[in-house]
């Protein structure tokens, strides 16, 4: 059965967006409040004025020459491309965005917060990954009207490589109150495929994790397995599709401690549930039937 991993619950989450903006605005709140009314469908909108009118956003208009530039390398590690920094190097005023709220579902603070930025400016930089968002990755990362959103499109999966493999790190998870995902040696034939098994990891724990959350008030602590069943249901999950197969494989998550370089942080190392060799192969190919994550979907 294994061990409990207990997980700190944090008391409160907070987002920052930037939107770049070609001019100043005499009250950016106003700005956003018109433009939220006019380009957010509801419930979204009422999520995001609401919070607007409370304690939980703040604004922050800054001009452009008094704020460092961005970290355009780093951007660009992340999908930015040469237009979208150049239309952050022109913008003459930048509007930083802050929205905080509880752990649990749903993730106010995320959701209002980015509509927030995207209604104002472009281009949008989300601080915490960070990256610059495409006007299409914006649009579709925001909550339906049910409220369903795609966890991929939270999540990054930076990997680099290394001796004996890739190393791969989730960067997403955080912004739900968890720990990070890791994991070390990953062959590189298996990269796109454990890219999407991550995926399916992930999602199956901030199942688990809204779970424990989902009574009343945060608790100060969540107790979660150390051994977690991922499906391809889960995978599917992660992308916004759905699956009849039910093929499950069994992980182990260790906590870690990284150090960060402004400290320790917490992380979650993802195992094979039984040591031995080629043990991500095996349960690569448990799940999707293959190496190929595709063939998983037959």
């Amino acid at each position: 059965m294994g061990e409990l991993l207990t997980l700190p619950v944090p008391e409160t989450l907070r987002a920052t967006y930037v939107a770049a903006l070609p001019a100043p605005t005499a009250d950016p709140r106003e700005l956003v409040r018109e433009r939220v009314a006019r380009h957010v469908a509801p419930p979204l909108r009422d999520l995001v004025l609401g919070m607007l009118d409370s304690p939980l956003m703040a604004l922050d208009l800054r001009s452009a020459e008094d704020v460092p530039p961005p970290p355009a390398r780093l951007l660009a590690a992340y999908g930015a491309t040469r237009a979208d920094l150049a239309a952050l190097a022109a913008a003459s005023h930048l509007l930083v965005v802050h929205a905080s709220y509880r752990p649990g579902w749903p993730p106010a603070h995320e959701w209002a917060a980015r509509a927030a930025a995207g209604a104002v400016g472009r281009p949008v930089v989300d601080v915490f990954t960070p990256q610059v968002l495409a006007a299409d990755l914006l649009e579709r990362s925001l909550p339906d009207p049910d409220g369903a959103v795609r966890l991929v499109d939270w999540m990054l999966l930076p990997h680099t490589a290394g001796r004996h493999g890739f190393w791969f790190t989730t960067r997403g998870l955080a912004r739900f109150g968890l720990p990070e995902l890791q994991t070390e040696n990953v062959p590189p034939p298996l990269v796109e495929t454990w890219g999407r098994f991550l995926n399916g990891v992930a999602r199956r724990l901030l199942d688990l994790w809204l779970a424990a959350l989902s009574a009343g008030a945060p608790p100060p602590v969540v107790e979660l397995p150390e051994i977690v069943s991922v499906g391809l249901q889960d995978v599917a999950a992660a992308h916004g599709e759905r699956t009849v197969l039910r093929r499950e494989v069994a992980v182990r998550l260790r906590l870690d401690p990284v150090d960060t370089g402004d400290g320790e942080e917490p992380v979650l190392t993802v195992l094979a549930a039984d040591d031995g060799p080629d043990r991500l192969e095996h349960l690569c190919a448990a799940l999707f039937g293959s190496s190929s994550p595709a063939a998983g979907w037959s």
